[in-house]
């Protein structure tokens, strides 16, 4: 087992290590838990380098960690304590802002929402947001592919970077920080590592895309009565707002519930109940009163047409901010209620409505009284599939239906040509399940870029591939 005192005697005076290392070995979630030699905290990618390369040569397992906010155990080590982590959050610069060319490049280590404000300061704007803002890193949000509330306009990590920089499994380096719209030599190693959780390389700075900042955003919350509607809903405000439509979020009767019980200071901004809800954004390149003009219009149509039964559209800041904290807070309700199953699921839009309905009936017979936590991005086909004890359910019995709830969830979205994992990766969590629903041939491609790019095995072992 690899100790901090021993690599430094390695790597020099300038090595840093974390003195307290338990926050570094276990998931957000307290699903995982692990051991490790050391954790350590390298500042520049030279160290980075540095390190990958004498752990190479002393076949020393590393596990790099961003902001520790992933859902699938992909930043967590395993337990026999012969792996580091590498933390990256001593990497947090930005280091350069080129407005003209609409790109901002940063180091891994940096807060998601750190990248924001300094975009907003420069008059653009950096449009990856998700609930772990305040906490992920952009190395972990590219790792992981993530997406969040506004693919639906402006794609996820993938789309959003230019270039990187990657420290390679035998600590060479790939200086790769282009900001080029069109690069057409040979292979796009850049997508090799993004999606690729830590397996492949270390991420350690990023080129970014920036967007102008819109004139002006409106944010509705509005009642459909099934997914049917919503999913009219959507093509509905596709024409009607075109490229202004930012996010589109799905949201379940039940987890609102659910929020009601443990956020009572979140407050429903419609008076009824229904089925579903949509949280639907716009931001508007002219106005706000363009805005309104199409946000008003889009929603006398859907009353009209039966699509919505009643809608607020938010006429502050902070009402928009309300809106979307009853969104944000699901997740944290589910948690306070108990133990739950999540699912991160991509089905084409076109089937979702039937996914849900088909799959809610199936898991009704499959385990009777569970109740079903449905959320997520409608706008591009990704849903948290969420599922919740019945009342007064033993949670250990509960979790021990775990696979058989599973293969219900999974071999409905194979039925309907989905992705188990659409946007929180696959980490330790889901890696068996996905060789499963992977064809051999797939399977087979992944690991030969494995075995190309990570010979020795040492980069983030047991994560993504059995």
């Amino acid at each position: 087992m690899p100790t901090a005192a021993e690599l430094a005697r390695h790597l020099g005076p300038d090595a840093r290590f974390a003195a307290d290392t338990a926050p570094f070995l276990t998931d957000w979630r307290k699903r995982f838990f692990g051991q490790a030699g050391a954790v350590a905290q390298p500042g520049s990618t030279d160290e980075v380098a540095a390190l990958v390369r004498h752990c190479a040569g002393a076949r020393i397992p590393i596990v790099a960690q961003g902001g520790n906010t992933g859902l699938v155990g992909g930043g967590t080590p395993d337990d026999s304590g012969n792996a580091i982590v590498l933390s990256l959050s001593r990497m947090n610069r930005i280091r350069a802002i080129d407005t003209e060319n609409d790109t901002i490049t940063v180091e891994a280590g940096c807060i998601l929402a750190n990248v924001q404000q300094a975009a907003r300061e420069a008059g653009r704007l950096f449009p990856l947001s998700l609930a772990a803002e305040g906490s992920c890193t952009i190395g972990g949000n590219l790792s992981t592919n993530a997406g969040g509330v506004q693919v639906l306009r402006y794609g996820n990590a993938r789309e959003l970077c230019l270039g990187l920089e990657v420290v390679t499994a035998a600590g060479e380096v790939w200086h790769g920080l282009r900001g080029l719209r069109k690069d057409n030599t040979g292979y796009d190693l850049r997508d090799l590592f993004i999606g690729a959780e830590g397996t492949l390389g270390i991420i350690t700075a990023a080129t970014l895309k920036l967007f102008p900042l819109p004139a002006a955003q409106l944010t509705a919350f509005a009642a459909v009565p099934d997914v049917n509607a919503a999913v009219a809903l959507l093509n509905l405000a596709k024409r009607r707002l075109g490229a202004s439509l930012t996010a589109f979020e799905l949201i379940s009767e039940f987890c609102l519930t659910l929020v009601d019980r443990h956020f009572p200071q979140s407050r429903r901004p419609l008076a009824g109940h229904s089925p579903y809800y949509v949280l639907l954004e716009s931001s508007d390149a002219e106005s706000a009163e363009h805005a309104q003009a199409l946000f008003e219009s889009l929603m006398a149509e859907a009353i009209e047409t039966g699509l919505v039964s009643d809608a607020a559209v938010a006429s502050s800041i902070a009402q928009s901010r309300a809106f979307w904290a009853l969104r944000e807070n699901i997740p944290h309700a589910q948690a306070v209620e108990g133990r739950n199953i999540k699912h991160d699921i991509g089905v084409p839009i076109s089937s979702i409505a039937r996914y849900v309905e088909n799959t809610n009936q199936a898991l009704a017979q499959a385990a009777p009284g569970v109740r079903m936590v449905v959320f997520g991005h409608l706008g591009d086909g990704n849903l948290h599939y969420n599922v919740s004890p019945a009342p007064g359910a033993d949670p250990d019995a509960f979790m021990a239906s775990e696979p058989l709830i599973n293969r219900v969830v999974y071999d409905a979205v194979a039925e309907h040509q989905g992705s188990i994992s659409a946007e929180h990766g696959l980490g330790q969590l889901k890696r068996e399940e996905n060789a499963h629903y992977k064809s051999a041939v797939e399977m087979a491609l992944m690991r030969s870029i494995k075995q190309a790019l990570d010979p020795l095995g040492i980069m983030n072992p047991g994560k993504v591939l059995p």
